[in-house]
């Protein structure tokens, strides 16, 4: 018997199959920018699937993000995450490559958390604009970055220290960085942000790399 779909935003593609993907939201929630992206996920033939971590609330303003991040219980948010993986997993098409994860920021420290306690499953990840831990001896997975030329809530140290761990951990991995571009530069709903230029070729790169790490085949 099928896992029960845990609160979040489910968006399968019009075969009914493909490879799973696991979106975990930025600290503004699980808001329509979110769902946009898992459908846009869909129609290019992945199940995207992304857990609700902070369970109905949604934030516009920076002080109303900071406060939910704040108040997030990370052993809920990582049972939560453990739930969605395990609800993909079973309705996604797996083979030997396993599972993606993309993570936006709060979402991104979370993915690559997940790449090293659930390698079996994960195999693929792409993080925007966000770092993580520092051990990834144990995952498996081929890593993708998108980061901004001039983030002043994501560090250059930071994101070279992240490339640094993962390298040293063996694992394959691209970090690439967006000139004239700021924190959220791939959310349209944040303006002040926001560079189609830069959002357009993030995604065909994601796309590309998802394809290539995550191949399909129709059974």
């Amino acid at each position: 018997m099928k896992n029960q779909q845990p609160q979040g935003f489910l968006a399968v593609p019009a075969t009914g199959s493909g490879r799973g993907v696991l979106v975990l939201h930025p600290w503004w929630g699980l808001n329509n920018t979110m769902k946009m992206f898992c459908n846009q996920l869909s129609e290019a033939g992945f199940i995207a699937f992304a857990p609700d971590l902070y369970h109905g609330k949604l934030a516009t303003a920076i002080q109303e993000a900071e406060k939910l991040s704040n108040a997030l219980d990370a052993k809920e948010a990582r049972a939560d995450i453990a739930d969605a993986v395990d609800f993909l997993s079973e309705h996604a098409a797996q083979g030997d490559q396993g599972l993606a994860v993309i993570g936006f920021s709060l979402g991104a420290y979370f993915a690559l958390e997940l790449s090293a306690t659930a390698s079996d499953h994960i195999h693929a990840v792409v993080v925007f604009y966000g770092t993580g831990p520092d051990d990834y001896t144990t995952s498996r997975a081929e890593y993708l970055g998108h980061f901004a030329e001039a983030d002043e809530y994501e560090p250059e140290q930071n994101i070279n220290h992240l490339e640094a761990s993962l390298r040293a951990a063996g694992r394959p991995v691209t970090f690439l960085r967006y000139p004239s571009t700021g924190h959220w530069f791939f959310e349209p709903d944040r303006p002040e942000a926001y560079n189609q230029a830069a959002a357009a070729q993030a995604w065909e790169r994601t796309l590309t790399f998802l394809k290539e790490t995550l191949p399909f085949r129709a059974p």
